[in-house]
């Protein structure tokens, strides 16, 4: 056996998407660090050895993308590879190599793969933390789920021990900070933290969705599979000891969609009566029988798929089962669902999330039902469905420091959280977040020499969360607050500016590329309501008008408010109305109905006009029509209950029309401090009807020392990951740009960029200028006809 010994600043176990940001985001802040991962390639879940498709809050909030590193790979990816991503069970090797060559590129980060963590070595005199697990108390049953109490003979880790497969070596690597990424709390169950698994009652918690009963019980562990269309009839025979479909009710009427002949059923789950952890090679086995029972089922057995899956053939079925849900470690605060419900603003924010409160049935195909959204057909306006619906909401760091060893930070599914709270923050783009946090975080802490712990003080957390937002991250409730950018100081102008006018429901869909848009013919029937986010850049509203149809025969009543809101993302019913109105509507199509509002001071930022049917005996409503485009940073959203609204869906504008028309894309909104629509647009746009090259222009009062120029483009934040085409390049993004200094009476380039497809750069200049003006120059685009910028940040 060859053995080496080797030190870190860093050591990152697990290279799922949290341990690969948080190792990346440590080494690009200086650390030396190290990545070891179980398995050949990076990514966990994501990678081709499982194929789970990235979720995240954009599943549910238009504009709520998760940028930084994520952002990074994921538009790479896009940009590279030559697969739809489809659903579960679709991801390719390209996914992989773009994280591996990320990595290779890193500067102080050494990758350990095929490494597998096998024990912990704790305090100055290294005491061995498998040895002491006969010493330690047993997981007890007591308040109905697994509790393993702290039991750490140390308080502090001094190495991880590792295997490299197949290469008959031990390493010893060394650290002075460790981060847990391992999904299961590995390192600290070794270390001696203390961790639950299983699920809390609703009386011990007081939470919407915990259950009522404590358990051990688990959400599952998931295998997929995927089809393709050779062209040819392609006959499939089960091997014997495959399982039985008993009849079609297991698909149809318990929530276990055949939605696609290709694959993607997340419902290939089985977790209670077996153990996530300890029982994961019987899991496999028996997703593998299932998996094999219910393609049998689609191609030979199910009426409604096995003449149009004639032609399919299985290619392939995954054998690394990914997991959900296992322990949940101890952390110094713990994070609930009461905090995700009430939107919690946590003074230590360094991440946030807005998937839906995702808690699979224990059992999955071994349950009589699917997890409750599936079971009840994914009706986005039932009980279930209003009261699960949370975010964006912000997570607090201390939920990712261990509680019970000084040294360790947390990241992935075994943060500190209860059952209910890991529903929705164990999805991996919200964890990539917090894993990119608490790298930063380690950085941070080595850099200025104190433990980890002290993280979430005041005056250290705030340059946390500023290092973060300078990364791309974004923060719902930190601003901008970087004394060093000296963008913030300057005056802003640009060459042109796009103007609000609203959006028509004619023409074809124009949405840069991305599919999905709404039927032209048709619109949202007013039975219920809908709304639509209007930008306003503060003074005067003449007139503000809609697009109706009205099919009923007779004239009908809309009930029309105007309401101020906070941000996009705040879908309250019944706030108080700065105008309200009964609309007339005719009998027929393409009504646009105008209502003077007449309002004379108007905050800047966003009105929401909502709208609903006033008649109660009418059978057929007024459908309000869709915009045939997407307006940036103008959303829509529709009735989910008497209190809330949420996301129409793939992010489109209704048809609606203002005057005057709202200069709400101004140059000044590339300064705002925030990188994406919010509380209000926050995105330069030039005049789309004016040619290109366009340009945006900073002015200081005296000439400053400019030496490092970063910038966030529009593009990849509107929708999921699925929604992005093969080898796609955001047409909102600049492609070709420059950035100029007035130096001696004339505009000199100082940076050219050709080619771009990113929307976070960052340009150290060739040699720092002396100038009291810069500019961006955009030469062309991915194809969209406006130049746009989000941010820019000046750094000396």
């Amino acid at each position: 056996m060859k053995t080496l010994s080797l030190s870190y600043d860093v050591v990152v176990c697990g290279g799922g998407l949290a341990g690969f940001c948080a190792a990346v985001a440590a080494a690009r802040h200086g650390a030396k660090v190290a990545l070891v991962q179980d398995r050949p390639v990076l990514g966990g879940n994501a990678s081709s050895e499982v194929r789970v498709t990235v979720h995240g809050a954009t599943g549910f909030h238009a504009y709520a993308r998760e940028t930084g590193i994520l952002s990074e790979v994921l538009i790479e990816e896009r940009a590279r590879n030559h697969e739809e991503v489809n659903e579960n069970g679709w991801t390719n090797s390209v996914f992989d190599q773009v994280l591996y060559d990320v990595a290779q590129r890193t500067p102080g980060l050494t990758l350990h793969l095929n490494t597998a963590v096998q024990d912990v070595l704790l305090g100055d005199d290294e005491i061995s933390g498998l040895a002491e697990i006969s010493q330690r108390p047993l997981p007890d049953t007591t308040n109905g789920w697994y509790r393993r109490p702290a039991c750490a003979p140390r308080k502090r880790i001094a190495a991880v021990v590792a295997r490299v497969a197949n290469a008959e070596t031990q390493l010893t690597l060394r650290g002075k900070t460790f981060i847990d990424c391992t999904g299961d709390g590995l390192v600290a169950d070794l270390a001696g933290c203390g961790w639950r698994m299983g699920s809390e009652s609703k009386a011990q918690t007081g939470e919407l969705h915990a259950p009522v009963d404590a358990s051990t019980n688990t959400m599952g562990n998931s295998i997929h599979i995927r089809a393709r269309d050779i062209g040819r009839p392609a006959p499939f025979t089960p091997p014997e000891w495959a399982k039985k479909i008993p009849d079609a009710d297991f698909f149809h009427k318990k929530g276990r969609h055949l939605y696609d002949l290709r694959g993607g059923y997340w419902w290939i789950e089985i977790g209670m009566p077996w153990h996530t952890i300890h029982d994961n090679e019987t899991i496999r086995h028996e997703l593998t029988a299932w998996a094999l029972a219910i393609w049998d089922w689609i191609k030979n057995h199910d009426e409604t798929t096995k003449h149009r899956a004639t032609n399919y053939a299985l290619e392939w079925i995954g054998q690394v089962p990914g997991k959900r849900e296992s322990r949940r470690v101890d952390g110094v605060y713990q994070l609930t669902e009461h905090d995700i419900q009430a939107n919690v603003v946590h003074p230590d924010e360094i991440a946030y999330g807005g998937w839906f409160v995702d808690l699979h049935t224990p059992g999955g195909l071994l349950a009589e039902n699917s997890e409750p959204a599936a079971g009840e057909g994914y009706k986005q306006d039932s009980e279930y469905a209003a009261n699960s619906y949370v975010g964006p909401y912000g997570i607090p760091l201390r939920s990712s420091i261990a509680a019970d060893v000084d040294n360790l930070l947390l990241a992935g599914r075994c943060v500190s959280a209860t059952h209910a709270a890991l529903g929705t923050v164990r999805v991996m783009a919200t964890t990539a977040l917090v894993g990119q946090a608490v790298g930063t975080g380690a950085a941070l802490a080595l850099a200025k020499g104190f433990p980890v712990s002290r993280l979430p003080e005041p005056g250290v957390i705030g340059e946390l969360q500023q290092r973060l937002l300078r990364d791309g991250c974004f923060l719902p409730n930190v601003q901008h607050a970087d004394g060093a950018d000296l963008a913030p100081a300057a005056s802003v102008t640009a060459s042109s500016l796009a103007l609000s006018h609203g959006v028509s429901p004619e023409g074809a869909w124009a949405a840069g590329g991305l599919g999905g848009g709404p039927d032209a013919s048709r619109g949202w029937s007013l039975a219920k309501a809908a709304a639509q986010w209007i930008a306003v850049a503060g003074g005067r509203l003449e007139t503000v008008s809609v697009c109706l149809d009205n099919r009923s025969g007779q004239s009908q009543r809309v009930r029309a408010r105007l309401v101020c809101v906070e941000h996009i993302w705040d879908y309250r019913r019944g706030l108080p109305a700065v105008a309200e109105t009964e609309l007339l509507v005719p009998s027929g199509d393409d009504r646009w109905i105008d209502w003077p509002v007449a309002l004379e001071a108007v905050p800047a930022g966003y009105l929401r006009l909502d709208l609903v049917s006033a008649e109660a005996d009418i059978a057929v409503a007024p459908s309000w029509r869709f915009g045939r485009a997407i307006l940036p940073g103008q959303v829509a959203a529709k009735e989910m209950s008497a209190k809330k609204l949420r996301r129409m869906e793939v992010g489109v504008s209704m048809a609606f029309r203002v005057v005057p028309a709202q200069p709400v894309y101004g140059p000044e909104q590339a300064v705002s401090g925030v990188f994406r629509p919010h509380r209000s647009t926050n995105l330069w746009r030039s005049d789309p009807a004016q040619p290109l090259p366009q340009s945006l222009q900073l002015a200081w009062k005296t000439p400053q020392r400019v030496a490092q120029v970063e910038l966030t483009f529009p593009g990849h934040l509107l929708r999921e990951i699925h929604a992005y085409p093969p080898f796609f390049r955001d047409p909102q993004t600049p492609r070709d740009y420059a950035i100029e200094a007035w130096i001696d009476g004339t505009w000199r380039e100082v940076h050219v960029e050709k080619g771009n497809f990113q929307r976070h750069r960052r340009h150290a200049l060739r040699e720092a200028v002396t100038t009291d003006r810069i500019r961006i120059l955009v030469h062309a685009t991915n194809g969209d006809p406006s130049a746009a910028l989000y941010e820019i940040r000046v750094y000396a």
